[in-house]
């Protein structure tokens, strides 16, 4: 599933001038990933495993609309970064109309 999703971002939330985005509204694409495909749910007892998000973004999730995504950046059990739903545990990647990806560094 891919959705747009309408968000503003200001220059000072941009990495470099040269990847810089309009200062009006942006519209990221958010598409769905097979949530095996992104992390490690089991370590070796069974047991979940811990994954440490580092915040909410503005984006809502596009599958149960009922609230904020969470930015999870790689880790030792996160093959790669991508916005979590903790409400439906669904995961997106993000990226921009012109296919430019909004969640990498």
């Amino acid at each position: 599933m891919t959705s747009p999703v309408s968000a503003t971002m200001s220059p000072s939330q941009h990495a470099s001038p040269s990847r810089r985005r309009p200062e009006s509204d942006v519209c990221l694409v958010l598409s769905e990933l097979n949530p095996r495909m992104v992390i490690d749910h089991l370590d070796d007892e069974g047991q979940p495993v811990d994954v440490m998000t580092f915040g909410t973004v503005r984006e809502t999730c596009p599958k149960c609309q009922s609230g904020h995504l969470k930015l999870v950046l790689r880790q030792s059990s996160v093959r790669m970064a991508h916005l979590f739903c903790a409400d439906c545990a669904s995961c997106f990647d993000a990226h921009y109309p012109d296919g430019a990806p909004a969640l990498t560094i």
